[in-house]
């Protein structure tokens, strides 16, 4: 029996296509996509395989998971530029490079330290040949800093494994100049001290990665570059004038309580953070509280006219010693004779002092000191200033010898803005180191009366013009200066050092009309031809203040009695 089959047309032209039952085409399908689904499964296993070695290797041996990373986290800092009062600069970033090593990329690691070595001589050798030899790591610091030049010396060795990265460091064009009101920053570009320290507590220093500088406004200081250098040469000078151990001054605003210049010598190189800490190179302006002797007699006789205890005309009888229990306090020159107030003031009178003191009582010579703010702790933005040290009683000898400068320590800066109080009419101003913005409201607190101002600042020109005062070898012809000295014997355990003393002279220009205030302080200075064998302040610091005073006047627009300028001459 024969079987009948569809026929087949094939048409001209077409390709042949071969027919297929329905399941047959199905089947096809299903195989493909079988395959596909065990090719993705496959994958996926192998990807999850990979990854969980990945994080058992991670894991292993350790409590807590970590990230290394092949490149620095961004921990340097971009600060805004610092600038004196007349916008010339004194601290900025820059761009230097900073060198690194990839230790998986360097061939050799001793070579690498022996080259290296031989450019950079304080690089820690036995540490950085231990970082090297870490496969492992794929980034270390070596130096960070360098000179451009050096830069290119390491570069020019070819080593491989080396690199260059740009970083923000801290540079301070005037070197020293006023190193340490500035501060310095560590090796993030972070403040430590000072004024740096200030803007990162207060303005802000951003954190960034590479040498992107900072956009906010730089930060204006009180200071003067031109009278701060004026300043720290002659404070130089005296160091080796006088062959003493140290040196420090203040210039201040007394109305604004700005202070225009500050320096203490030895100084510090604020590009070397170190140097803060060395003892020889503290901060005698704000680091440290002094007796500071005879210049505190300014206060006593300021107490006494402001209770009306006395005129300046009032007559003292020292020619007797004031005894206190084992104590004796004597003149070493009073010319035997009473004396009235205000030559207890030129004569520099002990006796006289600690008898104004002791009619006064304790509790008026306290707050009298304490509205100056001579018995409290003090700050302004370079830092912390040296808190004053009293005595833990306030006896009669303790009155007495306060009276004169002994028996309790304040910093000279402390010291300068109270100072500034008794000359500018009776306010008293903190003293800052920012500049005031002109027409800015300055906070003050009246602590004296004009009247007894006046008295005060007529005994401090008294005391330079007159034959007998101490302060003569202060005066600069024309610039009406007035002070007073002060000798301090410096204390040690179980009393004190005859022949070792602080010298100091507190002074304020012009006399009729103040407008700055100067202390210069002299540490332990020697007897010696320039001070005629004398180790007082009349022969140091007195004539040191001087010459401070002769080269700033004319930076600060003082212009000497008598002249007359363009605009005013006659025709």
């Amino acid at each position: 029996m024969s079987q009948y089959r569809r026929p087949v047309i094939i048409s001209p032209g077409l390709p042949q296509r071969r027919n297929r039952a329905p399941w047959q085409r199905h089947g096809r399908a299903h195989t493909r996509d079988m395959r596909a689904l065990t090719v993705s499964l496959s994958v996926l296993a192998m990807s999850l395989a990979i990854a969980g070695q990945l994080v058992h290797l991670a894991l292993a041996g350790q409590t807590s998971m970590t990230t290394t990373l092949s490149h620095p986290i961004a921990n340097s800092f971009a600060r805004p530029d610092i600038v004196d009062r007349h916008g010339r600069l004194l601290a900025t970033d820059v761009a230097m490079p900073s060198l690194f090593a990839d230790p998986s990329r360097v061939v050799d690691p001793n070579v690498v330290v022996e080259k290296l070595s031989e450019l950079l001589p304080g690089l820690d050798r036995e540490a950085l040949r231990r970082k090297l030899s870490d496969r492992g790591r794929r980034f270390v610091w070596v130096q960070r800093g360098v000179s451009p030049a050096m830069a290119q010396q390491i570069h020019n060795l070819g080593l491989p494994g080396l690199s260059f990265k740009q970083e923000l460091k801290r540079a301070y064009p005037a070197g020293r100049l006023a190193g340490h009101v500035l501060g310095s920053v560590n090796i993030d570009n972070k403040g430590l001290s000072g004024i740096e320290q200030h803007i990162d507590a207060v303005v802000g220093a951003d954190p960034v990665l590479g040498a992107q500088r900072s956009r906010k406004a730089p930060v204006q200081l009180s200071l003067d570059v031109g009278v701060q250098h004026a300043l720290d040469d002659e404070l130089a000078r005296a160091l080796r004038r006088y062959q003493a151990t140290a040196a420090a001054g203040v210039v201040m605003d007394v109305n604004s309580g700005e202070v225009i210049a500050a320096a203490s010598i030895p100084g510090v190189d604020p590009m070397q953070p170190a140097q803060h800490q060395e003892t020889r190179r503290r901060d005698r302006v704000a680091g440290g509280s002094y007796e500071l002797g005879s210049i505190f007699k300014a206060f006593t006789v300021a107490m006494a006219l402001e209770a009306g205890l006395v005129t300046v005309n009032t007559k003292l009888d020292v020619t007797k010693p004031l005894v206190e229990g084992r104590h004796t306090i004597r003149d070493g020159h009073g010319g035997g004779r009473p004396l009235s107030v205000a030559e207890v003031f030129t004569h520099s009178s002990n006796v006289g002092a600690g008898l104004l003191a002791l009619a006064a009582g304790p509790k008026r010579q306290k707050l009298f000191l304490d509205n100056f703010r001579l018995l409290t702790p003090i700050k302004t933005e370079a830092g912390r200033v040296a808190a004053p040290q009293l005595p833990e009683q306030w006896q009669r000898i303790e009155q007495i010898t306060i009276a004169y400068g002994h028996g309790m320590a304040v910093s000279p800066l402390q010291f300068a803005a109270a100072y500034s109080a008794l000359v500018n009419g009776g306010s008293y101003v903190a003293p800052t180191f920012l500049r005031r913005v002109a027409g800015e409201s300055v906070p003050r607190q009246r602590v004296l009366s004009h009247a007894t101002s006046r008295k005060m600042r007529t005994l401090m020109r008294l005391n330079v013009t007159d034959r007998a005062g101490t302060g003569g070898r202060a005066d600069v012809p024309g610039y009406r200066v007035g002070g007073k000295t002060g000798t301090a014997e410096v204390a040690s355990v179980g009393g004190y050092k005859k022949k070792t003393v602080i010298s100091s002279f507190s002074a304020a220009f012009p006399m009729d009309e103040p407008r700055y205030v100067v202390l210069v302080s002299v540490f332990e200075p020697k007897g010696n031809r320039n001070s005629g064998g004398a180790i007082t302040a009349s022969r140091n610091a007195a004539p040191t203040t001087g010459r401070v005073i002769r080269r700033i006047a004319p930076l600060l627009n003082v212009m000497p009695a008598g002249t007359v300028t363009a605009l005013s001459a006659p025709r």
